[in-house]
């Protein structure tokens, strides 16, 4: 490796996409396009600013949590890692289990040299002497093209740890940390009680650190371009930006990057049903009063909050207003603010104990129309 500043390269806009923004659908990056685009892999030395603890305390300052589910803070478990008896190990997974999900693998088959950074950056941070990527066995094609990403930093010595590709069963709770360590120790992968976990005790009983390929991605960027640029994207609670899938009856399916926390859901809630309550034809009664009623809870529930009632009331009105009106238009938007309270549950919640959250403050996003200025005539 190579010693590097931060600043050697111009980092990605803090606009989206970042991970994605050196994607081509048609080619693999090469190392060289890879190293044209983020210079090369920084190193992390062992002293001063640079010391391989010093990255665990960038990441931890990221913010950067895991993006394979679990979203537990990716920092500190890289601390616990290397807090361990020596010879720790890394384990990327990139055994996509998700059956609707493809973020991964596109990772991996598009840009395998910021995953791959990753790993050798995490080995380095919490002093590793073993690194492996896991996929499922069967992705023959993925196992090649990642087998030539490897020799490509082989022949220039890219990495200190050599990174072992392995195949495991592919089946969904293969995939699962415990299952893959399992797994590599040479046993059924499939998943183990704890205590201990993975951290502790975990490929050949060393400390292991098992993170999601893409998690390792933006810890290769991190390392690049600093905690305060992951932090320019997202919320304060939640920063940076993650990948989604979005496949079924869609217009343009495929693999998305987004900042978590674009908006509030009960916020963009509370705004359609307004607009339904303003557009009632006032002939009945839960048109012309439960309609806006239950938009005033809502909007309580979504811009006020904090009294433990909010989210009862809605249901409350909900209940008064179904089924009542001369037509269907009521009854539309009781489902939608039913829907709401099951869908953002967890932020019904929040804001209900605690507030509203800071995603309900910023600039709205679906195009609700205004207030209408013609008659019915």
């Amino acid at each position: 490796m190579t010693k590097l500043a931060l600043t050697a390269h111009r980092s990605p806009a803090l606009r989206l996409p970042r991970l994605l923004a050196g994607i081509s659908y048609y080619d693999i990056a090469s190392l060289r396009d890879h190293e044209e685009r983020y210079g090369p892999l920084p190193l992390w030395g062992t002293s001063g600013r640079r010391r391989p603890g010093r990255l665990i305390d960038v990441v931890d300052a990221s913010g950067l949590t895991g993006r394979g589910g679990g979203g537990f803070p990716t920092g500190r478990k890289m601390r616990s890692v290397a807090a361990g008896p020596g010879g720790a190990v890394v384990v990327a997974n990139g055994a996509e289990g998700e059956p609707a999900s493809c973020k991964d693998r596109l990772l991996l088959t598009r840009l395998p040299h910021t995953v791959l950074d990753g790993i050798t950056l995490a080995a380095h941070a919490v002093r590793a002497r073993s690194a492996y990527l896991c996929i499922h066995g069967q992705e023959t094609e993925l196992r090649d093209a990642l087998e030539h990403a490897l020799a490509e930093r082989r022949a220039v010595g890219l990495d200190p740890v050599p990174i072992q590709l392995r195949g495991i069963p592919g089946r969904y709770v293969a995939s699962e940390q415990s299952a893959i360590v399992q797994y590599l120790n040479d046993g059924p992968a499939k998943p183990t009680f704890s205590p201990p976990r993975p951290h502790q005790r975990g490929v050949g009983g060393r400390p292991t650190l098992v993170n999601n390929v893409e998690t390792l991605a933006h810890l290769a960027l991190i390392a690049r371009y600093g905690d305060r640029w992951f932090r320019g994207a997202g919320l304060p609670a939640a920063p940076g930006s993650a990948l989604v899938t979005v496949s079924g009856a869609v217009r343009r399916p495929g693999v998305y990057e987004i900042q978590p926390g674009s908006s509030c859901g009960l916020a963009e809630t509370a705004r359609v049903i307004r607009y339904l309550a303003d557009e009632n034809a006032g002939q009945c009664g839960p048109c012309m009063f439960g309609l806006p009623a239950l938009a005033d809870a809502m909007a309580d529930l979504a811009y006020q909050g904090c009294t433990g009632r909010a989210a009862e009331r809605v249901a409350t009105l909900a209940g008064l207003v179904d089924g009542r009106g001369a037509c269907r238009h009521p009854d539309g938007a009781v489902q939608l603010a039913r829907s709401a309270l099951r869908a953002f549950e967890a932020d019904v919640r929040r804001h209900d104990q605690r507030g509203p959250c800071p995603a309900a403050a910023r600039p709205p996003l679906l195009p609700v129309p205004g207030e209408a200025d013609w008659d019915w005539a």
